[in-house]
């Protein structure tokens, strides 16, 4: 049976608890991070010496980083109608992957760190504001792709690029800050919420 290292409330940890449970894999899991035990302590390190979170045990193969771990996953079950298998549609998934994690993640932290955490760093109203400002623009991008091509990210089917996307407009949704209405956005929030894995992982009350 799989283990997992990481907070439930983590983003990233998150993407791999909604997959595992997207393909019916059984695991456990262990609270690790911000609010528990640090992943400094040298119980983490000697199973992941970069100390982050999400890591995964399947049976002695130890592998971090939450896209990689999404990744395996389907692979492990063979799930192409989740990861293409044709090369340029696997490639054109795992760029949006990449740009969940960069481009629509960048102003996702500091409005999270300042509004939700209220960690003293990230305080200064014009962080935030930047910060919120950068994040709407990445979001209204989403509504305009999913509006011309949607109805998912990568048309009318459910794909992992569908995970860190609809994990980011979780957050976008929960935190209260000024946003523009994105109608196409949330169309895709609620059709989201009709997967269980999403509804226990993701709309769930957590941000």
């Amino acid at each position: 049976m799989i283990k997992v290292y990481g907070r439930a409330n983590s983003i990233n940890v998150r993407k791999a608890l909604w997959m595992l449970d997207e393909v019916g894999e059984k695991f456990t899991r262990d609270d690790w991070g911000r609010g528990y035990r640090p992943t400094t302590e040298p119980e983490f390190r000697a199973v992941s010496e970069f100390g982050v979170v999400p890591v995964i045990d399947d049976e002695g193969f130890i592998l971090r980083e939450s896209h990689a771990i999404v990744r395996y996953l389907a692979t492990k079950h063979n799930r192409a109608d989740l990861y293409p298998s044709e090369l340029k549609l696997r490639a054109t998934c795992e760029a949006w992957m990449e740009w969940a994690n960069t481009d629509l993640y960048l102003g996702v932290r500091p409005v999270f760190m300042g509004l939700v955490v209220k960690n003293p760093a990230f305080a200064d109203p014009k962080i935030i504001a930047t910060a919120a400002s950068e994040w709407n623009t990445q979001m209204s991008r989403l509504n305009s792709h999913l509006s011309s091509h949607g109805p998912y990210m990568m048309g009318n089917d459910f794909t992992i690029a569908d995970i860190p996307v609809g994990l980011i407009v979780n957050r976008w949704s929960s935190i209260d800050f000024d946003k523009p209405s994105l109608p196409a956005v949330a169309a895709y929030y609620n059709r989201l919420a009709t997967r269980p894995a999403f509804k226990t992982h993701g709309r769930n009350g957590t941000p």
